[in-house]
C-alpha cells in the first residue's frame, strides 16, 4: 500500500484499522493466556486437591500399618480381644488410605503412584497372611503362649518391606507433586510475559494514537484556530488551509468557502452602507431644509396675519361706516355691495385670527406642568355655558392628572366640545361625554356626542387646516378647529383620530403620554355635570 493511499485514509479510518490491529494482537495474547492460565490452574489443583492428600494419607497409612502391627503382639501376648481392636481398626484405616489415595490418583493419574499403591496392597496382604492371620488363629487355638512363640520365631521382613513400599509410594507421589509445581512455576511466568507483552502492546498503541491524533488532529486545529482568528481579526483576504486529516482539511475547505462569501458580502454591506451614510447625509440635510422652511413658513405665517391686522381692521372700519351712514340712502344692490364687503372683511378677520392663533401652538410656550383634566373640563364647561344652553350635558369622571400646558389643553377640549355643541341635532338635547382609559404608555381620551356624526371619507380630511365640510351659511366657523386640536395633541407627544365604529354622533380619541411620576386623578363622585 503506497504512502500516498495512507494519506488518504480519514481519521476513523486510521483510527478503526489501529483500534483493530490492537484488538486482533490482545485476543491472541488473550487466548494463550486463557490456555496458560488452566493450564496453571491444572497444575495447582494437582498440588493442593491431589498431591497434598495424597501425601497426608499415606502419612496416615504408615500410622495404620504400625497400629496393626502393635495390635496383633498385644493380643498375641494377653490373648484378651481388647488388645487386638488397634489392629482391627488399622485394617480399615489402611484399606481406606488406599481407595482415597487411589481416587485422587484416579484413572488417569500417575502410573507410577498406581503401581506403588499395587504394591503396598500386595505386601500388606502378604505380612497380613505370613504374620498376622497366623498369630491370630494361634492365639485364638492354643493361647497366648502359642501365639507369642509364633511373633518370636517370624521374621520381620515381611513388615519392613511393607513400610518399605510405603515409603517408596510417598516418594512417588513427591516426585508428582514436584513436576506439578515445576510445570505451575513454568505457567506463571508466561502469564507474567503475556501480561507484560499485552501492557506494551497498549502502550505502544497509546502512543500510536496519541501521535496520530496530535498529528492529524491537534496541531492542525491549532492551525485552523489561528488562522481563523486571523481573519476575525480584520485579514478577509487570507486563505485557510489546513495540513491535517482529510476531514479536517475539508473543513478548512468549507471554513474558506464561508470566508469568501463572508468577504464578498462584507464588501457589499461597505458599499451599502456608504450609500446609506450618503443618503442619510441627504436627508439631514433635507430634514434641515424642512425644518428651516417650516420654521420661515410659520415665522411668514404669524408676521402676515399679524402685519394685515391693521390694513384689515381700516377695511372693516371704514366698510362699517359706510353700512351705517349710506344704509337706505343708495339703491339696494349698493346695501347688498356693502353687506357683502362689510361681511368679508369679517370673515377675512376671523381666519386671520384663526391663522395667528394655529402658529402659535409650540412658538410660544411657558413649560409642561401637572395638568388635572377634570379642573379642564370645568373650565371648558364654564366658557361654553352660553352656547350649551339649558339642555345640553357635559359629564365627565375620573379624568387622570397629566402633564402638558393648561392653556392648549384648555383650547383642546373647547374646540371638541364646542364642535359637539355646535353640530347638534335638530330638537335633540345634546349630551357630550369624556372619558380616559389607562394605556401601558399612555392615556387614551374620547370625546362622543350624540349630534349629526362624521361621514367615514371624511375620517382624515377632518383635521387638515381649513377643510370644511358643509356650507358656510349652515354652520359658522372657518374650519380650522380639528386642525388645532391635532397640533396641540401632537404637541404633546400624542396621536389622535376619528373612530367610525359608533352607531350615532362623533366619536374622537386622543392619547397623551403617560410620564413617569405623573399622579393619576382620584375618582371624583361629583363629575357629571349639567351645561
Amino acid at each position: 500500500m503506497s504512502l500516498l493511499s495512507l494519506r488518504s485514509w480519514t481519521l476513523r479510518r486510521r483510527v478503526v484499522a489501529l483500534s483493530t490491529t490492537v484488538a486482533l494482537v490482545l485476543t491472541i495474547i488473550g487466548v494463550f493466556a486463557a490456555i496458560t492460565a488452566a493450564s496453571s490452574n491444572e497444575h495447582i489443583d494437582i498440588i493442593l486437591n491431589k498431591t497434598g492428600p495424597m501425601r497426608a494419607a499415606g502419612e496416615s497409612l504408615n500410622t495404620a500399618v504400625v497400629n496393626q502391627e502393635t495390635g496383633v503382639r498385644g493380643y498375641a501376648i494377653s490373648g484378651n480381644l481388647d488388645n487386638l481392636k488397634p489392629y482391627n481398626d488399622g485394617l480399615a484405616a489402611q484399606n481406606q488410605l488406599l481407595a482415597q489415595i487411589g481416587d485422587l490418583n484416579g484413572p488417569d493419574g500417575d502410573p507410577a503412584v498406581r503401581a506403588a499403591l499395587q504394591v503396598v496392597q500386595q505386601r500388606a496382604d502378604a505380612w497380613r497372611a505370613a504374620v498376622a492371620d497366623p498369630v491370630i488363629k494361634a492365639v485364638q487355638a492354643d493361647g497366648p503362649e502359642a501365639g507369642q512363640a509364633l511373633i518370636d520365631a517370624a521374621d520381620t521382613a515381611e513388615f519392613d518391606a511393607l513400610r518399605a513400599s510405603i515409603a517408596g509410594l510417598q516418594d512417588d507421589i513427591w516426585v508428582v507433586r514436584a513436576a506439578a509445581a515445576a510445570a505451575a512455576k513454568r505457567t506463571g511466568t508466561v502469564l507474567v510475559a503475556l501480561e507484560i507483552f499485552a501492557a506494551v502492546v497498549v502502550i505502544l498503541a497509546g502512543a500510536a494514537l496519541f501521535l496520530l491524533l496530535d498529528r492529524l488532529v491537534s496541531r492542525p486545529v491549532t492551525e485552523l484556530a489561528e488562522q481563523v482568528r486571523e481573519v476575525a481579526d480584520g485579514a478577509y483576504d487570507k486563505r485557510i488551509t489546513s495540513t491535517g486529516s482529510p476531514e479536517l482539511r475539508t473543513l478548512a475547505a468549507d471554513v474558506d468557502g464561508m470566508r469568501r462569501q463572508i468577504a464578498a458580502e462584507l464588501t457589499e454591506v461597505r458599499e451599502a452602507r456608504e450609500q446609506i451614510e450618503w443618503v442619510n447625509d441627504q436627508l439631514k440635510l433635507q430634514a434641515e431644509e424642512l425644518t428651516r422652511s417650516n420654521r420661515d413658513l410659520e415665522q411668514f405665517a404669524y408676521v402676515a396675519s399679524h402685519d394685515l391686522q391693521e390694513p384689515l381692521r381700516k377695511v372693516a372700519s371704514f366698510c362699517q361706516l359706510l353700512q351705517r351712514r349710506y344704509a337706505g340712502q343708495m339703491d339696494e344692490r349698493a346695501d347688498q355691495y356693502i353687506a357683502f364687503a362689510v361681511d368679508g372683511a369679517q370673515r377675512m378677520q376671523r381666519l386671520i385670527n384663526d391663522l395667528l392663533a394655529f402658529s402659535r401652538i409650540g412658538r410660544l410656550t411657558a413649560g409642561f406642568t401637572d395638568v388635572d383634566l377634570n379642573r379642564v373640563l370645568t373650565e371648558v364647561k364654564s366658557q361654553l355655558e352660553a352656547r350649551a344652553g339649558d339642555d345640553a350635558e357635559i359629564i365627565w369622571a375620573d379624568l387622570p392628572t397629566v402633564e402638558g400646558e393648561e392653556p392648549l389643553l384648555t383650547t383642546l377640549f373647547v374646540n371638541l366640545v364646542g364642535n359637539s355643541l355646535k353640530f347638534r341635532r335638530p330638537d335633540v338635547p345634546p349630551v357630550i361625554q369624556i372619558t380616559a382609559e389607562r394605556g401601558a404608555e399612555e392615556w387614551q381620551i374620547n370625546v362622543r356626542d350624540n349630534g349629526i356624526g362624521i361621514e367615514a371619507e371624511f375620517a382624515d380630511k377632518v383635521f387638515v387646516i381649513f377643510q370644511r365640510l358643509h356650507a358656510r351659511d349652515a354652520y359658522e366657523g372657518t374650519g380650522i378647529g380639528l386642525a388645532i386640536v391635532k397640533k396641540i395633541v401632537e404637541y404633546h407627544g400624542g396621536r389622535i383620530w376619528l373612530d367610525l365604529d359608533v352607531a350615532e354622533g362623533t366619536s374622537i380619541y386622543f392619547t397623551l403620554p403617560l410620564l413617569a411620576g405623573v399622579p393619576v386623578a382620584e375618582p371624583r363622585k361629583q363629575d357629571e355635570v349639567a351645561a
